[in-house]
């Protein structure tokens, strides 16, 4: 048996076909698993008994497990959900005001070793399939009751080198009858894995891009993201150029401020001379360095020292951000997503 969440919609169209159903059986069933996110096929209400059963005998339908949940003071909830194989993901719900995001991982880990990331320290284990990533958003709207508003692929994993996952991932998500989230309100966040670049070019929707470039030279960029030795920062803005130009969008840089290492004047200004031509906004991220993470070669960094370069930016009239730091009591902030392990009695922080 299958789980018949995993089916694409030409699948299930195809499914129909061979078993000599109407075509419109299709976009019914889809309309159930992706916007009414059923549990199991007796609440399929415009199918026939017979139908019901006969799906039951080929498929059966499975959401991610929640293995754990932690709430933040600030509203964050940060879920660790074991998918059928035992792997495990982390995702965020991340609520300010009428806003409500949703954090998602595209990966099991991530290759990319960022030396500020903690996921980025564990390595990879696998891509998740494009099910396994909007399921993320399933499990949470069931949970909680709540359709989210905005998407960030921000979580576990490099988006861009599992890119044919996320876009048919995006299609559920963006889907009429499928969660209906609009395109503007996705964002596909990337540290310059330039492969996956010109599917993402190619892409008809218009979904945002976040690129996370954290250096304003390739000497630091090589230190913290070794993805930069592979692909520098003048063939990334290269791409992101191109993006542009075919996009008519701007891009967003994420910059995560480090301390002592990419947070001086001279940085600001390096910054601003190497995007000066590029239409873009610069998001600011403080370093969160998650209070158990002993291993972290970097410290968190003071507000005041955030202020300051955020000052020495908008001196070069750039559109210029500082996120919020929302979830950092239970270790969901930007860079502190985890890969745990699961054994049959405990949680085990690896």
């Amino acid at each position: 048996m299958k789980n018949i969440r995993s089916l694409e919609k030409d699948e299930i169209k195809s499914y129909f076909e061979s078993i000599e159903e109407k075509s419109f059986r299709s976009k019914q069933l889809y309309k159930w698993l992706w916007q009414k996110l059923v549990g199991t096929f007796d609440e399929l209400s415009d199918f026939s008994k017979r139908l019901r059963e006969e799906l039951k005998v080929t498929f059966y339908i499975k959401y991610p497990d929640i293995v754990q949940k932690q709430v933040s003071k600030d509203g964050t909830i940060k879920y660790l959900l074991k998918l059928e194989d035992g792997s495990t993901v982390e995702t965020v719900w991340i609520p300010d005001g009428k806003r409500k995001t949703i954090c998602v991982s595209t990966q099991v880990g991530c290759a990319m070793g960022c030396k500020f990331c903690y996921t980025g320290r564990q390595g990879l284990k696998r891509d998740l399939k494009f099910y396994e990533i909007a399921d993320q958003v399933s499990v949470i709207k069931r949970d909680l009751g709540i359709s989210p508003t905005n998407i960030v692929m921000m979580g576990m994993g490099e988006p861009l080198q599992n890119i044919d996952n996320v876009l048919k991932a995006i299609d559920i998500l963006n889907d009429e009858i499928g969660f209906g989230i609009a395109a503007r309100k996705i964002t596909v966040s990337t540290a310059g894995w330039l492969p996956g670049f010109d599917k993402l070019i190619d892409y008809p929707k218009q979904i945002k891009l976040a690129v996370s470039l954290n250096a304003p030279n390739n000497e630091i960029r090589d230190e913290i993201m070794p993805v930069n030795k592979r692909y520098k920062i003048e063939d990334l803005l290269s791409a992101v150029r191109h993006y542009i130009d075919v996009k008519k969008k701007r891009v967003t840089f994420e910059y995560v401020l480090i301390k002592g290492v990419n947070d001086s004047k001279e940085d600001a200004d390096k910054l601003i001379a190497l995007t000066n031509d590029i239409e873009c906004k610069i998001n600011l991220i403080p370093l969160n360095v998650a209070v158990d993470d002993k291993d972290s070669p970097f410290d968190s960094i003071e507000d005041g020292r955030v202020k300051q370069f955020e000052k020495w930016m908008m001196r070069g009239k750039r559109t210029v951000t500082v996120r919020k730091s929302k979830g950092r009591d239970i270790n969901a902030a930007c860079g502190e997503l985890k890969r745990y392990e699961i054994d049959t009695k405990n949680i085990i922080i690896k």
